[in-house]
């Protein structure tokens, strides 16, 4: 059962799609009292839900702001990530999921204050808020995933693995990540091309110096199997004769500011304007822009920068210089105090503060719609594929999200870092965005800031061969993480195997979540909902007939697992040969060397898998890669 309850003058986000009628009174069981709505629980009751946000699949005991946010450091105290996903699920004496469908600024205080009180505190009050009833956590997540809408359909090359670094900034380096793969015999089907691939961070454009007839080596690197993915920021470039910035000025496409002028600030370009994407024709104007590179072979895209992300304004710029000026015809030491003024220059919420948007003809300030920025970016995109060819399946992910967005595109989980501790930040994420209609997710394997080893990255892939998104993603500036970098390629390319033998398989599994409107991931605690010691742990999660339970720890030979039945646990080994060991139900060590993908089946389930010699077979290369052999029965063995 759904209720809706409305407060103030909503937004209308279009998050919720299905047609539900608004409810007389007050929401049962849930207080709203000093604009807060306040649920009590008890000693056992968990809290599910908020998408892409910090710490545990259990997210009580911490205070989560929902604020779509550009932070590159993840660490435990952060309160806000790049998506905004205001839906929680109580699991205590009663089931409850509440939507707060509210795109500003919403902080959710779960037992964090006073841990036996759940308090959501919306900055403003305009919202509605959604409450479903039912018997057990996965009923309450389909009948969310029901009136939000259906999923993404990713396309099924976009399931192969990905290889992606900032930057690479020409054909030469493009070709030497093709080449190091080639000559290690290691598959891959698409390699992403970051910001540097346009003329001076221009939307929409090649920097043909670099990218010679781009249109012909899209077309020959597809020929081989392998897709390239551009990547497309929010920020337009202010710049004289440069067609999207002057069309955007022409028909008033931008963010204004307070008085009326297209607001300013400084991204990757230097000076920039944002499109009013929350403004329907500026989406279609902005979106038509993407067929410029889908004309040239271009399939799939990934959306960055899109909180919207701000290096600065003017406006803080202009107060930045009256505050050295007064500090220097005063004290030298004063100076001191400029850091932290240059410290706020990027993201403040000043900024956003500043920012007006269109909406059907009313003005409406930025700050209360924030979070609905990148999800109409990825909207924007979205219907415009519809329009370029309403029969293709075109790749889309977004770095910032609300739910909604799930219709449109997939996300990634931003710029993570190669720590251990975001191995397991990725895998407790993957059922928390699940529950949120965001099913084509991943991380970026390796890590995307600071220096990777070769055991991380092996035991990152090793979970990433199960996550709809598999991408080795870096930062400029760090090592060299790609797969054929390592000292042991033969451990790299037999992992990589791996995920192409399991591809029909996870492909399967992602399409029935789409359609049952369910989870991919779920926690232990979904399936065994009577299971105490289940309702505990949160580094392993069933996959359909399987169990993954990653390692994630360095230098060890294995790692615990709980069984709350029989299973079998699998290993693909370095060899390309599959270990097979019956386990009873209870605590286990399993031993798991590096170089090895762990996966366990549970009672009286098995799986197909695509055998070794086919993935090994030459002559199917280019179509393994492609994502588009055909199988027969023939191909595949059961485990």
């Amino acid at each position: 059962m759904v209720k809706k309850y409305k407060y103030g003058n909503p937004i209308e986000t279009e998050a919720v799609i299905a047609d539900i009628s608004e409810e007389n009174g007050v929401i049962e069981k849930v207080k709203f009292e000093n604009n807060c709505f306040v649920y009590n629980m008890n000693d056992k009751t968990k809290v599910y839900g908020l998408g892409e946000a910090n710490r545990g699949i259990n997210k009580r005991g911490y205070k989560y702001v929902s604020y779509c946010t550009d932070d590159p450091s993840h660490t435990e105290d952060k309160e806000s990530l790049y998506g905004a996903h205001n839906f929680i699920i109580i699991d205590g004496e009663e089931k409850l999921g509440i939507f707060f469908d509210n795109p500003g600024r919403v902080t959710f205080d779960i037992g964090y204050t006073k841990k036996n009180e759940i308090r959501v505190t919306p900055e403003n009050i305009d919202m509605y808020v959604y409450v479903i009833s039912a018997d057990n956590k996965n009923d309450i997540v389909r009948e969310f995933r029901k009136i939000i809408g259906k999923s993404y359909v990713a396309p099924k090359w976009a399931f192969g693995f990905g290889q992606s670094r900032w930057s690479y900034e020409n054909k030469d380096r493009v070709d030497a990540v093709v080449k190091g793969y080639e000559d290690n015999d290691m598959l891959i089907s698409s390699i992403y091309m970051d910001i540097d691939y346009m003329v001076d961070y221009k939307d929409f454009t090649v920097n043909e110096e670099r990218f010679p007839n781009f249109k012909e080596y899209v077309r020959s690197l597809r020929d081989k199997g392998i897709r390239l993915v551009p990547i497309i920021d929010a920020g337009v470039k202010i710049e004289d004769g440069y067609d999207v910035y002057e069309e955007g000025v022409k028909n008033n496409y931008f963010v204004k500011d307070k008085e009326g002028k297209d607001y300013v600030t400084a991204v990757w370009p230097g000076l920039t304007h944002f499109p009013d994407f929350l403004n329907a024709d500026v989406r279609k104007w902005f979106g038509d822009k993407y067929k410029i590179l889908t004309d040239m072979g271009i399939e799939g895209f990934w959306n960055d920068m899109n909180e919207p992300a701000i290096f600065y304004s003017q406006n803080k710029v202009d107060e930045i210089r009256e505050e050295i000026e007064k500090l220097t015809s005063e004290n030298d030491d004063k100076l001191l105090d400029l850091r932290w003024k240059f410290s706020e220059l990027a993201n403040n919420i000043d900024d956003y503060k500043s920012m007006y948007h269109n909406i059907n003809g009313v003005k409406v300030n930025h700050n209360k719609v924030h979070n609905l920025y990148g999800y109409n970016m990825s909207r924007a995109a979205g219907e415009a594929f519809k329009r370029i060819d309403k029969d293709k399946e075109y790749l889309m992910f977004s770095r910032a999200s609300y739910i909604g967005m799930h219709r449109y595109a997939g996300i990634w989980l931003g710029d993570n870092c190669s720590w251990w501790s975001h191995i397991l930040l990725n895998l407790k994420m993957l059922p928390s965005l699940n529950m949120c209609g965001f099913l084509y997710i991943g991380a970026d394997i390796g890590g995307f800031g600071c220096n990777a080893t070769e055991d991380l990255v092996m035991r990152w892939l090793a979970l990433g061969v199960f996550t709809p998104l598999m991408r080795n993603h870096s930062a400029m500036g760090t090592r060299n993480q790609e797969c054929y970098n390592f000292e042991d390629t033969e451990a790299f390319k037999n992992i990589i195997d791996v995920r192409y033998r399991l591809l029909p398989f996870i492909y399967d599994e992602y399409k029935k979540a789409i359609e049952n409107d369910d989870l991919m991931f779920k926690p232990l605690s979904f399936v065994y909902e009577d299971d105490e010691m289940a309702g505990e742990i949160e580094d392993q999660l069933i996959l359909g007939d399987i169990m993954i339970a990653p390692v994630y720890t360095q230098n060890t030979s294995g790692r615990y697992v709980y069984l709350p039945e029989d299973m079998t646990f699998v290993k693909f080994m370095k060899d390309g040969k599959i270990y097979k060991e019956p386990l009873k139900a209870g605590i286990h060590y399993v031993k798991v060397a590096v170089n090895e993908v762990p996966l366990f089946i549970r009672n009286g389930r098995n799986i197909k898998v695509v055998k070794e010699s086919v993935i090994k077979d030459k002559s199917l290369r280019k179509s393994i890669m492609d994502c588009s052999v055909e199988y027969s029965e023939e191909d595949f063995e059961i485990i």
